[in-house]
């Protein structure tokens, strides 16, 4: 009874078979690879935004991208829905999502703090956001744009590029702090929408600590699922807050939470800086409970 081809699986004799080209130029994995699939993906997601834009122009008000929901989706929801059939088919094509979806190196008790740091501003805003002062439709229209960052940035950033490095051989430390930091690259773009270099520099170093929170995150609940939700709450609920895409609004807060929430930013900077010290508390030990799974499906 014959089996997969020659592609990566097995043959007709029942044995595996070799590799496939385009699979095994992935699955050597390194820095090299992570960065090159990062920059491939932030080059068609731009590519694609402006598509879009182009297209639909329309549907947007540049001065307020959260004036509508047709204008939220246009701008935000569909070119993430194009990067997420990207990274799909990236996937699917080498079989990875068993390996991304798959348990991870078990974590460290102290390592619940990065979710609960993630968590605790989420629901701040979420009881301080005036959902009254958007149109119908725009709240939801949001959310489930937010749900799209998460599960396209967290399957490329913690599930694609850490697995690509943890191929490469790196230790988890290391690829703590390399895949926060290709997280962080991936956002210096809001440089080319014409973003303030200074706001643009503030995001980069936020979106490290960001990453490094959410790559603890996956070590200490098992599964990127969780990293993809809390990501897709987090960013949403800042958009509202803030009324804008990766800015710090300049009107005082409505409400005491939202005054809450705004500080925690400066503690994933701070949980960022005070990790690059801590690498062997991050990375698994040689036997027991903290050895990683293998990292070929």
């Amino acid at each position: 009874m014959g089996g997969i081809d020659a592609t990566g699986g097995i043959d007709d004799g029942g044995t595996p078979g070799p590799a496939a080209p385009w699979q095994d130029f992935w699955e050597r994995g390194g820095v090299g690879r992570a960065v090159l699939a990062a920059a491939v993906y932030l080059a068609l997601y731009l590519g694609g935004s402006l598509v879009v834009g182009a297209w639909f122009a329309h549907a947007v008000d540049p001065d307020d991208l959260f004036a509508t929901p047709a204008g939220v989706f246009v701008a935000l929801a569909l070119p993430l829905l194009v990067g997420a059939v990207v990274l799909v088919v990236f996937v699917a094509s080498l079989r990875w999502f068993p390996v991304i979806f798959g348990p991870q190196p078990a974590g460290r008790g102290w390592m619940w703090v990065a979710p609960a740091l993630v968590l605790a501003p989420v629901l701040l805003r979420a009881l301080g956001v005036d959902y009254g002062a958007y149109a119908a439709g725009v709240v939801a229209t949001t959310l489930f744009a937010g749900l799209l960052v998460g599960f396209v940035e967290e399957v490329l950033c913690r599930g694609v590029v850490v697995g690509l490095l943890r191929r490469g051989g790196s230790s988890e430390w290391v690829v703590m702090i390399v895949s926060s930091v290709i997280f962080a690259f991936l956002h210096s773009s809001n440089a080319l929408s014409g973003m303030a270099p200074a706001t643009v520099a503030l995001t980069v170093v936020f979106t490290f600590g960001f990453g490094v929170a959410m790559y603890l995150t996956l070590r200490v609940t098992g599964n990127l699922v969780w990293p993809i939700l809390l990501h897709g709450l987090f960013d949403p609920m800042m958009f509202l807050a803030t009324g804008g895409i990766d800015e710090t609004s300049t009107v005082a807060p409505t409400s005491p939470l939202l005054a809450l929430a705004g500080p925690t930013n400066l503690l994933f900077i701070a949980l960022g800086l005070i990790t690059l010290f801590l690498a062997r508390a991050v990375n698994v030990r040689p036997t027991g409970r903290d050895t990683p799974r293998p990292a070929a499906a």
